[in-house]
């Protein structure tokens, strides 16, 4: 057999091209449908103030208005200074995912590989709070976060990241559960301590499903907007999620800007995505279930 021969039996005959291009045009389509909102906000964006925006016949792109100065308006509005709230909102979202990688990971590790008495119960114990809604905790935890003298500061947005998250201790425990003792026996033959193990050799095997966590707590806090609204009191202390609630509940809303500075906030979490999306997909994947 040739290597001519073994090309042409590999090259995809015309039924496979036929229906690669039908996937793809299908594909396509149903991608159009979730972009027409976005393509909705373009072009309410782009509109001057004042011009219509409910239209009997929806204008799903833009056509006439191309007010790009909206954008640099919407950032630049002293009566909302969305730089100040964007870099609250990533000093908020930076600690949160330092919190939660490190606590979450040290606990997950704990209950995967260290035997201590009461472990299994603890773990329930752990597994059973994730039934617990969240609104049910809100009034203990503000009078907590009250009495401690933490209203109206930035503490009880960042310090309960690192105390662990149920869920984020579960995914890097069965993560972990999934990696081959053998390996960790070989560093401690080498005269690793416990610490040595986790830090060399369990850490870095543990990054895609780290990074799975950093991304879910990236997208909960760039996006929360109760927590700031119950706890911040100081404008100089809002995040970008309360700025456009503000916008929102004006007297008269610029809706062009609104959907401007929609735009621009959606742009980091499209980013991280687009950067993280091989290690979050793998990372998901990945994730053994082992008992």
């Amino acid at each position: 057999m040739t290597l001519q021969t073994i090309g042409r039996r590999r090259r995809p005959g015309t039924r496979t091209i036929a229906w690669r291009a039908v996937a793809y045009v299908a594909l396509i389509a149903m991608s159009a449908t979730i972009l027409l909102p976005l393509g909705w906000m373009l072009t309410t964006a782009l509109k001057p103030d004042f011009a219509p925006v409910f239209t009997p016949t929806p204008q799903w792109f833009p056509t006439t208005d191309w007010e790009w100065n909206n954008f640099a308006r919407a950032l630049l509005d002293p009566a909302r200074p969305f730089w100040r709230y964007t870099l609250n909102t990533v000093f908020i979202v930076t600690m949160n995912i330092v919190g939660t990688v490190l606590s979450c990971s040290l606990v997950g590790y704990a209950f995967a590989r260290l035997r201590f008495r009461g472990r299994e119960t603890l773990f329930a114990i752990l597994i059973i709070t994730m039934l617990i809604p969240w609104q049910a905790l809100l009034i203990p935890q503000f009078l907590l976060f009250y009495n401690l003298g933490w209203y109206g500061t930035m503490l009880p947005l960042i310090v309960p990241s690192f105390f662990g998250n149920a869920f984020f201790i579960f995914l890097i425990r069965q993560y972990i559960r999934s990696i081959p003792v053998e390996l960790e026996l070989a560093a401690r033959i080498d005269g690793c301590n416990q610490w040595q193990v986790f830090r060399h050799i369990v850490l870095p095997l543990i990054r895609p499903v780290l990074m799975v966590c950093a991304v879910f707590v990236f997208l909960d806090s760039w996006n929360d907007l109760l927590g700031p609204l119950v706890y911040l009191i100081r404008d100089e202390d809002f995040t970008v999620a309360i700025g456009i609630a503000n916008m929102v509940t004006s007297r008269e809303p610029h809706l062009n800007l609104l959907m401007a500075a929609n735009l621009i906030m959606m742009i980091p979490a499209t980013l991280l995505y687009f950067l993280a999306q091989k290690q979050l997909v793998g990372g998901i994947a990945s994730v053994g279930l082992k008992g």
